[in-house]
């Protein structure tokens, strides 16, 4: 079990230089990745505040780390250029020496974060868009000339070098809400799962775990998947100490790979509350 901290892009976490430090404590006291939201505005009017840009901050990440994985969590890619992407996130491959993972997904409110953009708000539309966007992103990655044609996405005999460090690409998480399945349906076909359960900070039980991991594994199987790697990362907020190793420990049991420790709402845009957890370090697991 690898355990990450899950941060905001928005409060004192819209400060570059607050996030490197963030992801030089996490480093320091043994955690293993650092993932940013990508968020574009606040939910309403009473949530309004500072937003920054989620691979700016985590180009401060990387240059503030050596070993630590790095990540979105999540992306909305229907409201990203997949090309732009594409190229921001070799980009950070290669800066941070091959530690990049791309979390994806729908992005939410759809009526804040495309609504009142002018933007398509329809969620088959947008799923559309993903799948699009990722099949776009993976091929610009190879290197190699592409041409696609699709509904959202046009590509006329493109090259895109350098390609990210990591071969064959970048991982990509999908990420969504348990029970909800499509989401689900679709980590499968990639290389992880960052999913919630109804709670932002509460953490799943095992039971729910055990039953994300047996319905993505059997997705995989039937689509000759079963031998790849496959994270699965749950999270939620914990104490410190040995009741943080007794909440993770059954989960890593019941399959989860990755902790991803989550702050409530009133504290995880405050960085003073977030580097007190962060330095208590990880959940200690056999």
């Amino acid at each position: 079990m690898r355990c990450s901290i899950n941060i905001p892009n928005l409060g004192d976490f819209a400060d570059p230089r607050v996030v490197g430090e963030s992801a030089r404590l996490a480093e320091n006291a043994g955690r293993d990745g650092l993932f940013v939201w990508d968020q574009m505005i606040g939910y309403n009017r009473d949530l309004v505040g500072d937003f920054a840009a989620s691979n700016i901050l985590l180009t401060a990440a990387a240059l503030a780390t050596q070993r630590i994985r790095l990540g979105t969590a999540v992306t909305p890619i229907p409201r990203r250029r997949p090309r732009q992407l594409a190229r921001e996130i070799a980009t950070l491959d290669r800066l941070s020496g091959g530690r990049m993972i791309l979390g994806v997904g729908l992005g939410n409110p759809i009526d804040n974060e495309y609504g009142r953009f002018g933007e398509p708000t329809d969620p088959k539309v947008l799923a559309d868009m993903l799948d699009e966007g990722l099949h776009v992103i993976t091929r610009l990655w190879s290197g190699e000339p592409v041409t696609f044609h699709g509904r959202h996405v046009t590509v006329d005999d493109v090259i895109m070098r350098p390609t990210p460090l990591q071969r064959p690409r970048v991982p990509i998480w999908v990420g969504g809400d348990w029970p909800h399945t499509p989401p689900a349906r679709r980590a499968a076909r990639w290389d992880g799962a960052i999913l919630t359960t109804g709670s932002w900070d509460r953490p799943p039980t095992p039971e729910v775990v055990a039953d994300m991991h047996a319905y993505i594994h059997t997705h995989r199987s039937a689509a000759g998947l079963a031998d790849q790697p496959f994270e699965l990362a749950v999270g939620g907020s914990s104490p410190g100490g040995a009741a943080a190793t007794d909440i993770v420990g059954p989960l890593a049991d019941a399959g989860a790979t990755w902790w991803d420790e989550r702050f409530p709402f009133e504290q995880l845009s405050e960085f003073d509350a977030v580097r007190a957890r962060i330095e208590q370090g990880p959940p200690l697991l056999g």
